[in-house]
């Protein structure tokens, strides 16, 4: 595909995922805008574009990951930007949508932040959003505007494919990511089991039981957000004991916080596959992690929401 496909479709990028974003270019076959996002001396964002966006349709990547504020105030300010230089549509592109765990309220006087981060974004005037994996599928209807959420278990369903694993059970972390295993495991044709485990308290977990057989086969831990790799740690550990013979864990969002790198190293888990929707450092990066581009599926999604055409094809 070469530019002149799409003449009115402009792609500009922030900071957090300057890679994927340029990915997603070369997919599409158009060169990223020429805009800017830095900061003034006291802090404050400074967003500058610097060719015309008169009557086009823009598309903002911006993953809201760590530092999650700093990210998310940047994608903002450029959508007021681009809302302010006559834009046609804008379309945030957030491949991690940063506080989407805190969704509801777990307890007297908790906050809505997932609900009050969509208000933003919809005030700031973007038109659609494109995503992954949203933690908890009802923040979708927390928006008034589009909302496109991409799987990444087609992605993830692929590499292990090819691994030809045999005797593979697909293992939920917990009762909340039944629905997500169990669509890796229509994929791989493969049975399913679940790890009853409980939180005491946020990024602690503690494994109660497994209901499902694991017993001499090869367990896929699967899940959309890794982040102090606590969970997926205690999980491969409790399937070892209770017979599985190998632990490979994958997962949509690598956050990996605090000390996920730490217990990664000092795990049972053969391998973690993740995906490029948050970027990983060079100080994160372990011989036994391997990343998967997301690029061709959202910038597939983008010349599809372009072209008014079905984006659910992608969802197989």
């Amino acid at each position: 595909m070469t530019e002149c496909h799409y003449p009115k479709l402009k792609l500009f990028s922030c900071n957090s995922n300057q890679q994927l974003a340029q990915e997603i270019a070369d997919h599409i076959g158009v060169s990223l805008g020429d805009g800017s996002v830095t900061a003034f001396s006291d802090g404050e964002t400074r967003v500058t574009v610097n060719e015309s966006v008169r009557g086009g349709d823009v598309y903002v990547i911006q993953s809201t990951c760590a530092p999650v504020n700093q990210h998310l105030m940047e994608l903002l300010v450029m959508v007021d930007a681009l809302k302010r230089a006559s834009a046609k549509t804008i379309n945030v592109v957030i491949p991690y949508y940063g506080y989407a765990r805190q969704d509801r309220k777990a307890r007297a006087r908790d906050p809505i932040t997932a609900k009050l981060v969509a208000n933003l974004i919809e005030t700031a005037g973007a038109d659609r959003m494109i995503t992954m994996d949203l933690h908890a599928t009802q923040i979708q209807g927390f928006f008034d505007i589009p909302v496109d959420q991409l799987l990444g278990v087609p992605i993830l369903a692929e590499y292990f494919r090819n691994k030809q694993l045999q005797d593979v059970v697909v293992v939920s972390p917990d009762h909340g990511g039944v629905t997500r295993a169990r669509r890796l495991a229509d994929h791989l044709k493969a049975p399913l089991a679940i790890i009853d485990k409980r939180r005491p308290q946020p990024n602690v977990a503690e494994v109660m039981n497994i209901v499902g057989d694991v017993r001499g086969r090869t367990a896929i831990i699967i899940d959309d957000i890794i982040d102090t790799a606590g969970t997926m740690t205690l999980a491969a550990n409790a399937l070892i004991d209770h017979g599985a013979l190998d632990v490979y864990a994958c997962g949509t969002h690598s956050v990996l916080s605090g000390p996920a790198i730490e217990r990664l190293k000092n795990s049972r888990i053969r391998e973690l596959v993740i995906t490029n929707t948050i970027p990983l450092p060079a100080h994160k990066q372990l011989d036994n992690v391997h990343t998967l581009s997301v690029a061709p599926l959202i910038g597939e999604a983008i010349i599809r929401v372009h072209e008014e055409m079905s984006v659910s094809k992608l969802f197989d």
